[in-house]
C-alpha cells in the first residue's frame, strides 16, 4: 500500500469519528435550567424533598405502630385511664376522702359501692378514679418538665462542645451520682408535701437521663452534611439546633418519654405510700399505704389500686416498645 493510500485511509477514519461524536451530541439531552445536583444538602434547596420524606416516614411509623397488637393494647388501656380521669369529677363529684358508707364493705356486697369501702367507709372506686387524675398529672407534668430542661441542656452541650460541654457534663454527673429516690425523698421532705412539690422533685431527678441522651444524639448529628450546609448558609445556632438537628434526634427521646411517665407514676405512688404525698388528695399510692395494715383481712384495699398502677405502667411500657419499633431506623428499614 502506498503512502497516498495510507493518508486517504486515515482521513476517512477521522471523518467517521467526527461524525459519530456529532451524532452523540445531537441525541444527548441538553439541560436548559442549569446543572441538576442529586445530592443537594442545602436546607432551602431540599425543603420540598424533606417534607415529602418526612410525610412518608411519618406514615410508615404510624402504620408500624398501629400494626403492633401490644402497642394497640397499651394505647387502648391508657386512653381508658385518661377518659376515666376526665369523668371522675362527673361520676363522683364529692370528695373521695368523705366517709359515705359502712366500713369494710367487700366488692359486690353493696351495689352502691361496686368495689367496696375501706376502714373509714370511703368509696374505693371513687378513690381509684380520682387517684388516676393525680397519677396522670404528676406523670405527664414531671415528664414534660424533665424533657424540656434535659433537651435544652443536652442540645447545648452536644452542639457547642468544648468547655461548655465539659461544664454541663459535670453538672449532669453531679445529679447522677446521687441516688435518685433518696434525692427525691429529701427534696419532698424539705418542702411542703403537695402535688406540685412532688411533680417538681420528680422532674429534677429525671432530666439528667434526657440530657445525656440528647447530648449523644447531637454529637452524632452535628457533623452531618446538612448541618454543615446550614452553617455555610449563615443560619444561627438556634435555628440549626431546633430546626435541623433536634427533629432528627427526636425518635429516641420520644421513646424515652413514655418510660419516664411510667417511672414518674411509680415514684409518686412510692412517695404517697410512705406518707410523703399530698395529704389533701387521694392517690393510688396513698390507698395502698392506708390498706397495708389490713392486707390479711381486707386484701382488696391494696390489690385494687395496686392493679391500677400495674396496668397503667404496663400500658406505658407497651407504648414505648411500639414507638421504638416504629421510630427505630433499623426496624423501619426491615419493614
Amino acid at each position: 500500500m502506498s503512502t497516498t493510500d495510507i493518508s486517504a485511509f486515515r482521513g476517512i477514519t477521522r471523518e467517521r469519528r467526527a461524525a459519530s461524536v456529532e451524532a452523540e451530541l445531537s441525541t444527548s439531552p441538553v439541560p436548559t435550567d442549569g446543572p441538576t445536583w442529586s445530592n443537594m444538602k442545602a436546607p432551602d434547596a431540599r425543603s420540598q424533598q424533606n417534607a415529602a420524606v418526612a410525610t412518608t416516614n411519618g406514615r410508615r411509623a404510624m402504620r408500624v405502630f398501629f400494626s403492633n397488637p401490644n402497642a394497640l393494647l397499651g394505647t387502648g388501656f391508657l386512653a381508658l385511664v385518661i377518659v376515666v380521669a376526665f369523668l371522675a369529677p362527673i361520676l363522683y363529684p364529692d370528695d373521695p376522702l368523705y366517709m359515705v358508707g359502712r366500713p369494710f364493705l367487700w366488692p359486690g356486697q353493696n351495689p352502691a359501692f361496686p368495689l367496696g369501702t375501706d376502714s373509714l367507709g370511703r368509696d374505693v372506686l371513687a378513690g381509684i378514679l380520682h387517684g388516676s387524675r393525680i397519677s396522670l398529672f404528676v406523670g405527664l407534668t414531671a415528664t414534660a418538665l424533665g424533657l424540656a430542661f434535659g433537651v435544652v441542656v443536652g442540645s447545648i452541650a452536644g452542639y457547642f462542645g468544648g468547655w461548655i460541654d465539659d461544664v454541663l457534663v459535670r453538672l449532669i454527673e453531679i445529679f447522677q451520682t446521687l441516688p435518685s429516690f433518696v434525692l427525691l425523698v429529701v427534696l419532698v421532705a424539705i418542702a411542703q408535701p403537695s402535688a406540685t412539690t412532688v411533680t417538681l422533685a420528680i422532674a429534677v431527678i429525671s432530666w439528667p437521663t434526657v440530657a445525656r441522651l440528647t447530648r449523644a444524639e447531637f454529637r452524632a448529628i452535628r457533623e452531618k452534611d446538612f448541618v454543615m450546609a446550614a452553617r455555610s448558609l449563615g443560619y444561627g445556632h438556634a435555628r440549626i439546633i431546633f430546626r435541623e438537628i433536634l427533629p432528627n434526634a427526636l425518635p429516641p427521646i420520644i421513646v424515652t418519654s413514655s418510660v419516664m411517665v411510667a417511672t414518674a407514676i411509680l415514684m409518686e405512688s412510692a412517695l404517697s405510700f410512705m406518707g410523703l404525698g399530698d395529704p389533701n388528695v387521694v392517690s393510688w399510692g396513698s390507698m395502698i399505704g392506708t390498706g397495708r395494715e389490713l392486707v390479711r383481712t381486707a386484701w382488696y384495699l391494696t390489690a385494687l389500686p395496686g392493679l391500677a398502677i400495674v396496668f397503667t405502667v404496663l400500658a406505658l411500657n407497651l407504648i414505648g416498645d411500639g414507638l421504638n419499633d416504629a421510630l427505630n431506623p433499623r426496624f423501619s428499614q426491615d419493614r
